[in-house]
């Protein structure tokens, strides 16, 4: 069993992926999740959507917020998924939004460098989580800004990785698609407007082959990449994927998925393409900014890999 690492990640590649943590997809059946606290969460002017919810004069309800983020957690509970919980750190009130501050890979997690001055120290706890849980860090990110919700292992040896240059900077993809490139995998870096937050505010996996796309705010030549690689697209509106996080879901594995109740098209679209469907109102968190990707931290997905291997 590998021992907690600062750096899991070999210079030359042919890096080990991790025995009993990892993920080779997005889509692999999702056995244990990383979420962070609600306790501190509040509103803040955090990206266009959490902009609009304070210009529109909403009222935050913290006792809400909880009850759906208790909900949230039940629900992965009864989809078989374990729930690890971040230790709450009242200086970071977007701790909430787990997905950012790190993500995972086949050899361990990358440490991410997150771009606002108020989540910039929520790295510090994620290093005492894995270090509590022996799970070695493939490596840290050390140079520009990375954040999680940009970050998409499409299938087995495949990245998509949007930036901005706000939240995700070209720096940093330069840094990180070096380290995917060594171990032999593809790494596509996608640009986009910076009014849009993150990529997974406009695409998200649901499960081999098939993902939701907001495919009018996307460019061309990233759905013609999508294409290429076998990758078919439920379109979500404009107006759902930003007033809603229609785009913002979680695979569960074994054709599941996980919705926004209020993604109404989404999930009539999800039950035609033959997809079960588990849905939750996180209406009083999503206006904040994030929705339920960025809220999963997968910690660990069975293997693509290995159950194609098996078959």
């Amino acid at each position: 069993m590998a021992e907690f690492s600062f750096k899991n990640r070999q210079d030359g590649g042919n890096t080990q992926p991790l025995e009993h943590w990892g993920m080779d997809s997005e889509y692999g059946v999702l056995t244990d999740i990383l979420l962070g606290p609600v306790d501190n969460f509040g509103w803040l002017p955090s990206n266009a959507t959490a902009r609009r919810t304070l210009r529109k004069g909403d009222v935050f309800d913290a006792a809400v917020a909880a009850e759906q983020h208790q909900t949230m957690r039940e629900i992965y509970q009864s989809a078989g998924v374990n729930v690890h919980m971040l230790t709450p750190d009242a200086n970071h009130p977007y701790q909430i939004f787990a997905r950012d501050s790190s993500v995972m890979t086949p050899w361990g997690p990358i440490i991410t460098q997150m771009s606002n001055h108020w989540r910039r120290g929520e790295w510090t706890e994620l290093v005492r989580f894995y270090h509590r849980m022996n799970i070695p860090v493939y490596d840290m990110v050390s140079t520009g800004t990375f954040e999680g919700g940009d970050f998409h292992i499409l299938k087995p040896g495949v990245v998509a990785c949007g930036y901005s240059g706000d939240r995700t900077t070209k720096e940093a993809i330069d840094q990180v698609s070096a380290w995917f490139e060594v171990e032999g995998w593809e790494f596509y870096a996608y640009e986009f407007d910076p009014f849009y937050l993150h990529l997974d505010v406009l695409f998200s996996m649901l499960t081999e082959g098939l993902a939701v796309a907001c495919i009018d705010a996307l460019e061309p030549e990233f759905i013609q990449w999508l294409k290429e690689k076998n990758i078919e697209l439920i379109d979500v509106s404009f107006k759902n994927a930003m007033h809603h996080m229609g785009c913002n879901v979680v695979a569960l594995g074994n054709d599941r998925v996980l919705l926004p109740a209020e993604a109404s098209s989404l999930i009539d679209a999800c039950k035609a393409n033959g997809l079960e469907v588990m849905t939750v109102d996180v209406s009083m968190i999503s206006r904040g900014g994030g929705s339920l990707h960025c809220m999963c931290q997968p910690l660990k997905r069975e293997s693509v890999v290995k159950k194609s291997v098996i078959k």
